[in-house]
This record gives structure tokens, sequence and C-alpha cells, in this order.
């Protein structure tokens, strides 16, 4: 069933869109805090905005292994709509909470749509493009979280100490993105084509014969990519000034990390369909953990040190987005939504731990130079879980595997 080339654009647009939204989220929360604790809105407290955090990240991660499979049963299209909605309306409605608790509540009930919001529309868009460019369709997606994140500090630092702003305007510019989505977002048609076979799989069956090696060795990889990703953006600052490095030098370095993650992302995927996904993850994996210890040592050079972040942000980001499109590629059109559901899951729990674990190394005063041992170790753990994958990845190739 062919795509005309104006519905395939607005497929991209869509999904690209919705990712943005999951990278607007990012940021939402984080830049409200400082004035919540200044204000005590609603008796909120450290402990308190902290609660919110982790609540609102497991709503993501229950959201994406929840409700990501329902698309391999009724459809891209309908989740894909529906999770935008779902997210939409909660974060409209948190800067009317009453307590922290409510607002903890209305925050994981808007994670639930927002978790089920990017693999479904990594899904969407593999299946939008031919499977040779499944890399690059996951890459060019990516993007769009962090054009939100930056799209939200832009508005966070125009707006002050207006918090409900943030959260009025994600709600307003996902119920905008909706009605469109309804008139102009089509069904994909894998799933179409696949929806009638007699092929069924569910969420047990990742760990059954068939697909269990890959399942594995996918969500460690996914796990440890965003262990890295949360971690380096929540920590990085600090690990630098710890270093010695002036606070102007530490919170710049944030930024150009994340400019080498956009670079990284388009890169990635377009090298990635020209030589195979599989080489391509080992080697950002692998440069990774060598940046990351590199890291750890001190650096008098600002131009050296600026380049050493700058690469490092190119591989740790796209490393683990590569994942996703090794999932989207390995596995068939009926078991797609829920492998990249589960992979998302498995990582959210990546992204709890990673700024956990740092923050204790902080804590305990020895976050340099452990932090970046720390790190570069797990980029090692991720280069590990992408050799056990096949090379080439086909919608089959899971068959071939021996179970673990």
């Amino acid at each position: 069933m062919a795509t005309s080339p104006t519905r395939s654009t607005w497929t991209a647009v869509f999904c690209w869109l919705t990712v943005l939204l999951e990278g607007y989220d990012l940021v939402a929360f984080g830049a409200t805090i400082p004035t919540l604790l200044k204000t005590g809105h609603v008796g909120f407290t450290p402990a308190g905005a902290t609660l919110v955090a982790t609540v609102s990240l497991i709503g993501v991660a229950v959201g994406a292994a929840g409700l990501s499979p329902l698309t391999d049963r009724f459809g891209r299209r309908r989740l894909l709509i529906g999770s935008v909605l779902l997210f939409s309306v909660f974060t409209l409605v948190i800067p009317l909470s009453p307590s922290v608790e409510v607002f903890a509540l209305l925050r994981f009930i808007a994670g639930l749509g927002l978790g089920a919001c990017m693999p479904v529309a990594l899904t969407v868009m593999s299946e939008n493009l031919p499977a040779r460019r499944r890399a690059s369709a996951s890459t060019f997606t990516m993007t769009g979280y962090h054009v939100g994140a930056v799209l939200m500090s832009v508005l966070a630092l125009a707006v002050k100490e207006d918090w409900q702003v943030l959260f009025y305007g994600g709600g307003i510019a996902g119920l905008a993105v909706v009605p469109l989505m309804w008139w102009r977002l089509p069904e994909s048609s894998a799933f179409l084509e696949a929806r009638d076979t007699a092929d069924r799989v569910t969420a047990r069956d990742l760990l059954g014969p068939r697909f269990r090696r890959i399942s594995v060795a996918v969500w460690v990889g996914s796990f440890m990519g965003l262990l890295l990703v949360y971690g380096l953006n929540t920590w990085l600052p600090q690990l630098m000034r710890t270093a010695g490095y002036p606070i102007s030098t530490a919170i710049t370095l944030l930024l150009v990390l994340n400019v080498g993650a956009v670079i990284g992302l388009l890169a990635a995927g377009l090298i990635a369909d020209r030589y195979g996904i599989k080489p391509i993850a080992t080697l950002w994996f692998g440069a990774a953990a060598v940046l990351l210890a590199a890291l750890s040592l001190r650096v008098s050079s600002s131009f050296l040190l600026n380049l050493m972040v700058l690469l490092t942000g190119v591989f740790v980001f796209s490393a683990q987005v590569l994942i996703y499109g090794y999932v989207a590629q390995a596995f068939p059109a009926q078991a797609r939504g829920t492998a990249l559901g589960f992979t998302s899951a498995v990582g959210r729990l990546g992204s709890i731990l990673g700024p956990f674990v740092t923050g204790a190394l902080v804590t305990a005063g020895v976050a340099y130079p452990w932090g970046f041992y720390f790190f570069a170790a797990v980029a090692a753990f991720g280069l590990g879980a992408v050799l056990l994958l096949a090379r080439t990845p086909e919608p089959d190739a899971a068959k071939a595997h021996t179970p673990l």
C-alpha cells in the first residue's frame, strides 16, 4: 500500500511535533521548581518537588509499557492522537492543583500520555519511510525532542515567575495539534497490512524464544543510553564545577553538549542507513565510553574542552536513539509498537537511575572523577548490549536468534 508524498509529509511533521512536546515537557517542571520553592506554592518543598519529578518519570515509563503495545491492536493513528490528547488535557489543568499531591497525580497521568507519545511516533515514522531509512527516521524525529527543550528554556526565561504559562502553553499546543492530526494523519500502511495476519504478538512474546535475545539486548542498550542522557543533562554542570571549572563554563558546556546531540542525531541516522545500524551503534557507544572517561582529565584549553564535550554530545545522545532504529527494523509490523514501547519503558528506568546515582556521587563528594568513570562504564555496558545484536536487523531476523 503506497503512501502519497503529501500524506508522508504530514506524518513526518506530526511525529516530529509529538516528540517536540516531550522535549518541551522535559524542561517544564525543572524550570518551575525554583519559583515553586521560592513562593511555597500549595506547600511545595524540596521533598515535594522530588516526589513530583519522580512520579512524572514513573508515569512516562508506565505509559510507554502499558499504552504503546495497544498500537499493535488498535492502530498507530488512534493511539498517537489519544496519547497527545491525554497529555495535553492533564498538562493544561496542572496549574489548578490545590496541593502537591494533586500536582503529582496530574503529572503522573500526563506522563502516561507522554510516555506513549514517543514510541508510537517513532513507530509511525519508521513505517512512513522505507526500511533502509529507519535509522534516520528515528534520529531525525528525535531532533524534535531537543528543539522542544530549547523552546521551553526560551519561554521559561521570558515568563520568569509566571510558571503557569509553561503548562498552559504545553497543554494548548497539544490540543491545537490534535484536530490537525485527526484531519491529516493517515493510518500506517504497515499496520493495515499486518492487522489481519494470524501471526499475533503479545508483550509476553518479547521474552519468548523468538524474540528473547534481541529484546534483552535492546532493553539493556536503551537503559544504558537513557541513563547517560538524563544523568549528563542533570549533573554535567555540577560535575564540571566539582572539577574546578568556573560556573559560567560549566553551564555553557551543557549547551555545547546538546548542540552536539543534534549534530549527532542528524549524522548518526544518515551514516547508519548506509553502513548498518549495529556497526554504527557499536562505534557510537564505544566512542562515548572513551570520551566520557577522557572528561575525567582536567583540560586547560577551553577550545579542547568544548570540543571534547561537543563530541561527547554527538555520540552519547544518538547512540541510544539508534537502538530505536534497530528495534523498528528488526521487529515485524505486528510487534513493532509493543517492542518500541517496552524498549522505551526500560530506558525510562535508566533515566530515573542516572540522575539518582550521579546525585549520590555528588553528595558523597566523589563526583569528580568517579562520575565520569561511572558514565564511561555505563557506555561500555551499552556497547556490550549492541554486540549481542545481529548485524543486519530484518523483521524476521529474531526468529534466527537462539534463546539466551
